[in-house]
């Protein structure tokens, strides 16, 4: 396990490095300057803020230094926001961020396995054709969509829940189920196949035959062994809840990371543009680590494996 770390760690660094990499040369493509109202500056003005910034400088130095400040911990400071640090940028949005993910994730794994695992026991009933049905939505439905769907029925029409904006623990509830709906529907229904073929195994029928109680049986048994193809999902489910992140929060108006992505792109501020991709990069890489040695907790079979390898 500690050679498997150490291999995945080598790999999870090259592969952030290959992200600031192409990160950092695109951006500066991109058309428009940093400098707002650049065409009222003098030059000689002009002049003295890109060499305060660094940008007098030929693009490969700029890149060296940038890689250098970054080893230090140094994501440099905002363009946009009168010369703040980034990385206090992104500790100020993160907390929301985190908020609004965390909670989608926690609908997901529970309504989506209990959903599956009912739909499993009581095949052909009407839970049964729920989860199919919520299943198909979650796939089909963007979830932008959902949101203002969401927003404006349950928040508008029906004042259930505030329609958008920060501050209480209602405004967290309908950004995180918009965002759990993928989660439910692909978990739902991974765990009902699963659930259906493992509990037509043999070994099911000799734990059944045993006298082990029903409980036992569905839960110790058969949903452990069903969890395994439906952790692998995980991985690509916690990215599409990270990266859908950005469009939810801008409907809902949530003070997130979002709104400092969406804003640095739009103005060209490279130092901000860096830290939330590195940040977002580093969120999906070691989410997948996650999953992976999530693998091998639930099936010792998969650590076995590798230790042969």
């Amino acid at each position: 396990m500690g050679r498997y770390i150490l291999q995945r760690s080598i790999y999870m660094l090259v592969t952030l490095w290959v992200i600031i990499t192409f990160t950092f040369f695109l951006m500066h493509f991109m058309p428009g300057s940093p400098l707002q109202n650049e065409e009222r500056i003098p030059p000689q003005m002009k002049a003295l803020i890109m060499k305060e910034y660094g940008l007098d400088q030929p693009l490969p130095v700029q890149y060296v230094h940038f890689l250098g400040n970054l080893l230090q911990g140094d994501l440099g400071k905002s363009f946009q926001y009168n010369g703040r640090d980034v990385t206090e940028l992104i500790f100020q949005g993160f907390p929301a961020s985190a908020q609004v993910g965390i909670q989608a994730v926690i609908f997901g794994i529970v309504i989506g396995l209990t959903l599956g695992v009912i739909a499993a026991l009581r095949r052909g009933s009407w839970v049964d054709n729920l989860a199919t049905v919520i299943a198909v939505l979650g796939v089909s439905v963007p979830s932008f969509l959902l949101a203002g769907l969401l927003s404006f029925y349950v928040g508008v029409k029906l004042l259930l829940l505030p329609p958008a904006g920060w501050g209480t623990w209602q405004h967290t509830i309908m950004p995180s189920l918009a965002l759990s709906a993928l989660v439910i529907a692909q978990m739902s229904r991974y765990i009902r196949t699963e659930m259906l073929e493992v509990l037509g195994q043999d070994y099911m029928k000799t734990a059944k035959a045993k006298g082990l109680s029903r409980p036992t049986v569905v839960f110790r048994h058969a949903l452990r062994n069903a969890l395994i193809p439906a952790v692998t999902i995980l991985g690509p489910l916690t990215i599409n809840i990270i990266t859908g992140s950005l469009v939810i929060e801008q409907i809902f108006g949530i003070p997130g990371m979002a709104w400092l992505f969406v804003q640095s792109i739009q103005v060209n501020d490279y130092p901000a543009i860096m830290g939330v991709t590195i940040f977002y990069s580093v969120l999906i890489i070691v989410s997948i680590f996650v999953v992976d040695i999530l693998y091998g907790i639930i099936d010792p079979r998969i650590r076995i494996a590798g230790a042969k390898e």
